[in-house]
């Protein structure tokens, strides 16, 4: 295998698949591949994306050949980039499958690529069943999934949904590698300095974007509860809305902590990211459900302890009471969790743990995973 294609989100479309698929690329690239992106000129229509914009004016990465082809709701343009990825004859299309929606455009561009019969395709897969459901998930996924030849998920519980769509493709199941492409460290006094916020005090963070299965209420009213506030803390909530703005703000009211809260909630650029990891003493993730998370990842190139719910491939990233803790889906096991990591001071010990960990989730391991999983596939 040499010549590689990785159809999904890339600059100048944002986000964490986006930020990992260009990191992707780059370590198939340091391993000896030859390598090229096909993004989307259209990823969402409007009307379905519940953020502000779907770009970034972040830099595109260097080194990374990125061609904008792909339209997500015009089957003419899925047709001729198939048959450009059937001329071209890559030995393999990795494809991103995070939504169902896109189901349609890249289960035809594939199958239109495969009939070069010498392409192999390998789904790298965030999500099979998503957090939030809609008409035709199903459909759309098997649709999908039919024009797939191995799997790579990165939780067991995304591998178990795809074993409900087939049996006899091969997946291979991996932990998802640290995002390290948002910069060094930085000190907690230059984070504190670049957010304006004190030097004394004791943070915790809320990152990535709002969505209503991430939790960010069950976590504002675990913050609000006495034993958690008589800490002194405060909540750095770092991240753009994607769901009703409005009620997040009337819930912050009515529990009466908007003092006690740091809102910045736009889109946070990638080289702002630093800071906010950086000022935080513990990360907590809230979420109702979930597969795997980008946001550990980064906690663990940041190095900093987390709070994750036990839900989906939380509890298999982050060992409980060791780098951080697991706790249930429930305001009060929430804010149990924060008061045990600030009174029994864990800050450094969980520290040191997370970075031991940290070496566990290296890109150069997921090369080896796309490698074998290519090894195992056979063209019929």
């Amino acid at each position: 295998m040499s010549k590689i294609y990785i159809l999904s989100p890339a600059h100048p479309l944002r986000g964490g698949i986006a930020a990992s698929s260009e990191r992707l690329a780059q370590a198939l690239q340091e391993a000896g591949h030859e390598v090229e992106m096909i993004s989307f000129s259209l990823q969402y229509p409007n009307f379905l994306f519940p953020g502000k914009t779907q770009f970034t004016n972040d830099p595109a990465p260097a080194n990374l050949k990125i061609r904008t082809l792909l339209h997500s709701i015009n089957p003419l343009n899925w047709w001729s980039v198939g048959q450009l990825l059937r001329r071209e004859l890559p030995d393999l299309i990795i494809v991103r499958y995070w939504l169902p929606f896109m189901g349609p455009s890249l289960g035809t561009v594939l199958r239109i690529a495969k009939w070069n019969k010498h392409t192999k395709v390998i789904a790298l897969t965030d999500n099979i069943i998503p957090h939030e459901k809609r008409p035709g998930d199903r459909l759309f996924t098997q649709y999908f999934v039919k024009a797939i030849d191995g799997f790579i998920s990165m939780s067991a519980s995304v591998a178990k949904g795809i074993r409900t769509f087939t049996m006899a493709k091969p997946i291979q199941e991996t932990v998802h590698p640290i995002y390290d492409n948002y910069g060094a460290l930085v000190s907690r006094a230059e984070a504190l300095t670049k957010l304006d916020l004190p030097k004394g005090g004791r943070y915790l963070l809320f990152f990535g974007f709002i969505r209503a299965y991430k939790g960010l209420d069950l976590l504002l009213k675990a913050f609000a509860k006495s034993e958690v506030r008589k800490l002194g803390l405060k909540l750095i909530v770092a991240g753009e809305f994607y769901s009703n703005e409005e009620e997040y703000q009337q819930l912050i009211d009515e529990l009466g902590i908007r003092e006690a809260l740091i809102l910045h909630t736009h889109f946070i650029s990638n080289d702002e990211v630093k800071y906010y990891f950086g000022a935080a003493d513990l990360l907590v993730q809230p979420y109702r459900t979930a597969t795997q998370s980008g946001i550990s990842q980064m906690a663990y190139h940041f190095e900093k302890p987390m709070i994750v719910t036990k839900v989906g491939g939380l509890p298999e990233i982050v060992p409980d009471g060791e780098a951080g803790y697991v706790v249930e889906v429930d305001e009060n096991a929430i804010a149990a969790g924060i008061v045990r990591f600030f009174e029994e001071e864990k800050v450094a010990e969980m520290t040191k743990v997370v970075m031991e960990r940290k070496a566990l989730f290296s890109w150069a391991a997921m090369v080896r995973v796309v490698e074998g999983l290519y090894e195992k596939i056979s063209i019929k």
